[in-house]
């Protein structure tokens, strides 16, 4: 996949089969407009995401793992374009003539039924439509992904997920919610305590459910490994400066630092909290290991 960047001079030569939004999270919805594009490429064209770069506001996918799932799908092209003035402020048909047309080679759009573009989001898909014999391209409007009667969108997700819902961020996400990281040294009170664990630190701009612990799945070189999660500054033993991801793994103990892990999300047991002693804390995380146990043994059951 060929990543575009940095630039409002782009220009692809292959003629196109294009969808355009934000995409983040690429949940089910969204899932949808890739799909499209990207069964184009059997009549010989090329599968293109054009999205916007709006800087460092916080994310559910940060741009490296919007990438590499977007690679994996068979995208051809992303085309991350820079959010400034003289594409913010571009006319709706002058977008579609001078971008899409001109430079990109559309011969093909998916969009959604909410889709709006171009100055003050004057430009729809009926625009679109008008425009399409003209300039020689075809548009599919697809409908959104809807879960238990309400549509599906990044907005519902981030409120699911900002409520510790992962159940159901994973469901309209179609994947489970992740924090990938490098293991970092920590203070080494999990292997005091009998219970090593793994530390990573995510990036500021990544989307994290409430602070607390939670069932999650770690991928460490291809294998999946179960284990109990906690978000937080770990008040009990000195707040940390920064919000760790730290996770104890139930059937693996070696030497992981330096290793870059991937935490995925499953279930919320608790929140965060100050335990007046380390012996207390102990028995806490007991509990917390007994429940991930149970966790993932009545879900293979279910």
């Amino acid at each position: 996949m060929r990543i575009i960047e940095g630039t409002t001079e782009f220009q692809v030569q292959e003629e196109t089969a294009i969808s355009i939004g934000k995409f983040d999270g690429l949940h089910q919805g969204h899932q949808l407009l890739v799909e499209r594009i990207v069964k184009k490429k059997q009549e010989g064209l090329k599968a293109l995401i054009f999205t916007f770069d709006f800087g460092d506001r916080p994310v559910l996918l940060l741009p490296e793992e919007r990438r590499e799932m977007l690679r994996k799908w068979g995208v051809d092209y992303l085309l991350e374009c820079p959010f400034v003035e003289s594409i913010s402020h571009m006319e709706a048909e002058e977008f579609v003539r001078k971008i899409l047309v001109e430079r990109l080679h559309v011969r093909y759009l998916a969009v959604g039924t909410d889709f709006r573009f171009g100055c003050q989001r004057r430009g729809d898909y009926r625009l679109l439509q008008r425009l399409s014999a003209e300039c020689g391209y075809e548009v599919e409007v697809v409908e959104k992904a809807c879960w238990q009667g309400e549509e599906i969108s990044s907005s519902r997700i981030r409120r699911e997920l900002e409520q510790g819902r992962m159940e159901l961020v994973n469901q309209l996400l179609g994947y489970a919610y992740s924090v990938t990281g490098e293991v970092l040294h920590g203070r080494k009170i999990g292997r005091t305590l009998g219970m090593p664990t793994t530390n990573i630190v995510p990036s500021e701009r990544k989307l994290l459910p409430p602070n607390g612990v939670y069932a999650t799945r770690t991928v460490i070189a291809g294998e999946l490994f179960e284990g109990i999660t906690n978000i937080g500054y770990k008040p009990t033993v000195g707040a940390e400066p920064r919000k760790g991801v730290e996770t104890y793994l139930f059937d693996l103990d070696r030497n992981l630092y330096g290793e870059i892990l991937t935490v995925r999300f499953y279930g919320y047991e608790r929140p965060e909290r100050k335990f007046d002693s380390l012996e207390e804390l102990k028995k806490r995380i007991g509990q917390d290991v007994e429940w991930g146990r149970t966790y993932f043994g009545e879900a293979e059951e279910g």
